[in-house]
């Protein structure tokens, strides 16, 4: 099995990739991305930490006032740095690739009944 390059970041996970993704489309703060990714709380704010913590997103809290105005609580709004879209890159593309070895896969043929 061939041996990833050490240059190359470890591929995020589908988790995680599906949370990048929704960021770096414009989906910023955390109820948002659990509707945009189906995914519960319990994964995707552990998710944003990590993602905080290693450099792929930074946040910002909204405003006091804003949140006042809208009688909710403040939202923390989240953005993907260059970074983060490098790994998300790396990462859709060593899913679509199956880390490389999709071209070395045979085409299955059906089974004859």
């Amino acid at each position: 099995m061939p041996r990833q390059s050490p240059n190359l970041p470890r591929p995020l996970s589908l988790s995680a990739v599906a949370v990048l993704d929704a960021i770096a489309r414009r989906i910023r703060h955390g109820f948002d991305i659990m509707d945009t990714t189906g995914l519960p709380s319990g994964t995707v704010y552990p998710i944003l930490g990590r993602l905080e913590r290693d450099g792929y997103v930074r946040s910002q809290w909204e405003a006091q006032t804003t949140a006042w105005r809208e009688k909710r609580p403040p939202r923390r709004y989240y953005e993907v740095t260059a970074s983060g879209a490098k790994a998300l890159a790396h990462s859709i593309h060593h899913y679509r690739t199956l880390g490389g070895r999709a071209a070395l896969a045979a085409p299955r043929t059906p089974l004859a009944e």
